[in-house]
């Protein structure tokens, strides 16, 4: 079950990786509307992952679930030394829940470019710090879950 699991949070770091890529041009224009190629990056690779991408796209909803199915199944199998898969499963799932529950609508959103410059920089900002807590959140599962067998 670690395996799995450290396999799932290992994709998933893979893809935020891939997402932080874009997101970080947020970061020289702390305040600032994001400059009109900047937004256009940003906005054409959203585009790009979330819409004309389906249903290759659905490959990290897949993911995700499974994941987190894994650290249910370590869970429930009591696996030692016991407390990794609970912490494991509150980090996957604060990450995981953020983002369905934010992070992909922004995405949608930003990938149409039909808010406002404004909005739109609104959006990268929002989308780059979550993206940057699901990453700490997923490489805290996967270390943990990799050490999980040296811990019990």
């Amino acid at each position: 079950m670690h395996a799995f699991a450290a396999a799932g949070a290992g994709f998933l770091i893979a893809v935020l990786w891939f997402d932080l890529m874009f997101d970080v041009q947020v970061r020289p224009h702390a305040r600032d509307v994001l400059p009109p190629a900047v937004l256009a990056s940003i906005s054409a690779y959203y585009r790009r992952v979330t819409t004309d991408a389906r249903p290759m796209n659905r490959l990290i909803a897949a993911v995700m679930l499974l994941t987190l199915a894994m650290l249910i199944g370590e869970i429930a199998q009591g696996l030692p030394p016991g407390w990794d898969g609970w912490l494991s499963f509150l980090l996957a799932a604060s990450a995981i829940g953020l983002a369905i529950g934010r992070i992909i609508g922004n995405a949608v959103r930003l990938g149409r470019a039909a808010d406002s410059p404004e909005t739109q920089s609104r959006l990268a900002r929002a989308i780059y710090r979550e993206h940057v807590w699901c990453l700490a959140a997923m490489a805290l599962v996967a270390a943990l879950q990799l050490l999980a067998p040296f811990l019990a």
